[in-house]
């Protein structure tokens, strides 16, 4: 999580000790497709991945599933929630995953007292709020093609900065359903653009594990732009851990 808030800013050490203690406090092992928090519901806390994987997701009458965002380590779930009556959206893991819980009267003394993790939950937010306009840009104008492309791009890069990652190669634990979900596409077309890739040498898949083999192809095939992920500072200082690992990707 730390290596997530200092993709804005260095934090000073004593709010790095406070971040660990508090996400060390209390953990939780969560099952594969197992709800976090579901619709509907509140919560005093808010969650933070620390390591799996999860997805934000709305479930229509008709039974039908979208994702709007895959949640990787370091991110929270649902920062707000404890300032909301409930949620408008459920938030589910994908993969076995351990989730940290932070008190809401914490996160309010956090925010009120330290500005720099104020500032740094703030980057977060604006993060998680380009994803989903990427979204809305891929049901609106993305063929399926670049679609898919620019999703798993975007995962790849998400891992890369917060170090999950050092090569091209990465657990994403996802079936074509999950990725249809969270594309608009049916299954059956995933499958094509996904076999399309791996034709194309873009990709490669075995198992949980894919791997880009081409970096640039992929991203050139997605029309990629990295500025909706606002890691700009990290990317500009190439001494910066993050910097060294977007180096070339952005």
């Amino acid at each position: 999580m730390i290596k997530r808030m200092e993709q804005y800013m260095p934090l000073p050490e004593e709010d790095r000790r406070l971040l660990n203690e508090l996400t060390s406090d209390r953990q939780r092992h969560y099952a594969a497709r197992e709800d976090i928090i579901r619709e509907g519901e509140h919560s005093p806390d808010i969650h933070i991945v620390l390591s799996g994987l999860a997805c934000r997701y709305k479930l229509l009458e008709n039974g039908n599933r979208q994702i709007m965002a895959f949640l990787v380590p370091g991110d929270p779930c649902d920062a707000e929630i404890f300032i909301l009556k409930h949620m408008d959206h459920s938030i589910a893991t994908l993969a076995p995953s351990l989730v940290a819980s932070i008190s809401g009267s914490k996160m309010k003394d956090m925010l009120l007292n330290r500005p720099g993790i104020a500032l740094a939950f703030w980057w977060s937010t604006l993060q998680d709020e380009g994803i989903l306009r990427e979204r809305i840009i891929d049901e609106g104008r993305r063929d399926a093609y670049s679609r898919i492309a620019y999703m798993i791009y975007e995962v790849l890069i998400r891992m890369r900065a917060v170090g999950i990652i050092d090569d091209q190669k990465f657990e994403f634990p996802i079936t074509q359903t999950d990725l249809a979900d969270a594309t608009g596409l049916t299954p059956v077309h995933v499958n094509r653009m996904l076999q399309r890739m791996r034709d194309e040498g873009l990709i490669s898949t075995e198992g949980k594990v894919w791997t880009v083999l081409d970096p640039a192809g992929l991203r050139n095939a997605a029309r990629f732009d990295a500025s909706y992920l606002h890691l700009d500072r990290a990317a500009d200082d190439p001494e910066s851990e993050a910097g060294k690992r977007l180096k070339g990707l952005i």
